[in-house]
């Protein structure tokens, strides 16, 4: 690499340094604050040198990766989120009936690096490393921080399904690499658009690969693990899965789809708007039988990915714009809900704060956290003056102009379903205090956890009332895909 390149690519670099580092501090004194603070400061730290990156940008980094403005963005959301889970998970381990954790961070770093990597990959070989190195990591995670059979049965089956995904997603790569004999996404396109549009191979290997993204962005039909995976995980983990994960892979399948030229597929595009639709549906549906906030939660995150499709088939500069904005209001919104319910859980309880029960009376006992979820939760409501109401406009305005009428119809139908479920949560925080808690003292929540939830209730808002910071970044910066 040239100096430029070396520049560009530093803050994955200095990720890989900091993931190391932490392994071999583990490794020579096991400290779970100084494992914590360690991972916490070194993400810190790859967000300050992502920004610093920008200016070698667009550039190519070896065959595999690029860095250009939206590797930039997406992955600043990876880093940006990671730390705030590094942070929350701080919170939620602190107790010292927990046991070792150390490793807990050093598989948070290396999800967070397969993560940060895919939005820069533009090729299968670096596409499927960084999904895989995401994935394995999440095994651990799912299952590490708490000794409840319900997180051990999450990773076994967050393991099979997995493993599953991955290998329909690497066969779909074979029989596409089996036809044009490249596995970089532009000569893919360029390739596609010279040779026959209906050639088997090509068609199989493109649906073989929706299979194995539909299952790790939870789109229906391959949403069948996330709702087991999101309750039995512990609540920082969940909101990793919930939250970085999908960012990451959306953000390399939007390249994908980009440079192979996927708007040119009509069958394609035909698959993907089924898939929106009865993302949408089904997951808001599903979501009005639950009596578990994170399954609840779940179910959401089903149809809040159905919604990212709109903008995603719309394509162009306003459905990147609009993908980007819903996006970073999703991670905001979804790690503010996921780390309330970790800054109400108790790890050595058995099991984390997700009954609704558990929320009776949560405006009286804990009023900065339930005024923070009830703005969480109007927010994946899509309602003002939060930054899901702008998201949503966006997503709306995008799949309009792109004459997606009947997915933007069942967008504007899941949104008005989920508002009854959402409300349901705020009417079990406004109920009466239950007698068996009101006689308990009360609850005080880690001083870290508050703070991060304060942050990202501040940003809910401030982009909520006045988005037009974050719409210039986002024009700057993932307006444009490089190959």
């Amino acid at each position: 690499m040239n100096a430029a390149a070396f520049k560009a690519f530093a803050p994955f670099t200095l990720l890989g340094v900091v993931t190391i580092a932490v392994m071999l501090l583990i490794a020579v004194r096991r400290n779970h604050h100084l494992a914590a603070l360690s991972t916490i400061a070194g993400l810190l730290l790859c967000c300050i040198a992502l920004p610093l990156a920008a200016p070698a940008a667009p550039i190519a980094v070896t065959p595999l990766f690029v860095v250009d403005g939206s590797v930039i963005f997406y992955s600043g959301l990876v880093l940006g989120s990671a730390l705030v889970v590094a942070i929350l998970s701080y919170a939620y381990l602190g107790g010292p009936e927990q046991g070792p954790r150390e490793e807990y961070y050093l598989l948070l770093l290396t999800a967070t690096l397969g993560a940060a990597l895919l939005p820069a990959s533009v090729h299968f070989a670096s596409f499927f490393l960084g999904l895989e190195t995401l994935s394995i990591s999440l095994l651990g995670l799912i299952a590490y921080a708490s000794p409840r059979e319900e997180s051990a049965e999450a990773g076994i089956k967050y393991l099979i399904l997995g493993g599953a995904s991955s290998a329909f997603l690497l066969f779909g790569m074979a029989l596409i690499y089996a036809d044009l004999g490249t596995m970089s996404f532009a000569q893919i396109g360029a390739l596609a658009r010279a040779g026959n549009p209906h050639d088997l191979f090509r068609l199989v290997g493109a649906a073989m690969i929706l299979t194995g993204v539909g299952f790790k962005l939870s789109l229906v039909p391959f949403h069948m693990w996330t709702p087991d995976i999101y309750e039995g995980a512990p609540a920082p983990v969940t909101a990793f899965i919930a939250v970085v994960s999908k960012i990451a892979v959306f953000a390399v399948i939007l390249r994908y789809f980009i440079l192979a030229d996927g708007q040119a597929d009509a069958s394609l595009r035909a698959g993907l708007a089924m898939i929106a639709i009865l993302s949408m549906l089904g997951g808001n549906l599903l979501a009005l039988m639950q009596n578990n906030v994170k399954r609840l939660l779940a179910y959401s995150s089903i149809a809040h990915l159905g919604y990212l499709l709109v903008a995603f088939l719309a394509g162009g500069a306003l459905g990147n714009e609009a993908a980007a904005y819903y996006l970073a209001a999703y991670a905001v919104t979804s790690l503010g809900a996921f780390g309330i319910v970790a800054q109400l859980s108790t790890p050595g309880a058995g099991r984390d704060a997700d009954r609704m029960e558990d929320y009776h009376g949560l405006f009286r006992t804990r009023p900065f956290l339930a005024s923070s979820l009830a703005l969480m939760l109007l927010s994946l409501a899509g309602l003002p003056p939060t930054m899901g109401f702008i998201g949503k406009f966006y997503l709306i305005a995008s799949g309009v102009g792109a004459g997606l009428f009947w997915p933007v119809a069942a967008l504007v139908v899941g949104s008005v379903i989920g508002i009854y479920y959402y409300l349901r949560v705020l009417v079990a925080m406004a109920m009466p205090v239950p007698a068996a808690r009101s006689a308990a003292p009360p609850a005080t929540a880690p001083l870290f956890g508050n703070v991060v939830i304060a942050v990202l209730l501040a940003l809910l808002l401030m982009l909520g009332t006045y988005p037009a910071p974050a719409i210039a970044l986002i024009r700057l910066t993932a307006g444009a895909v490089a190959g």
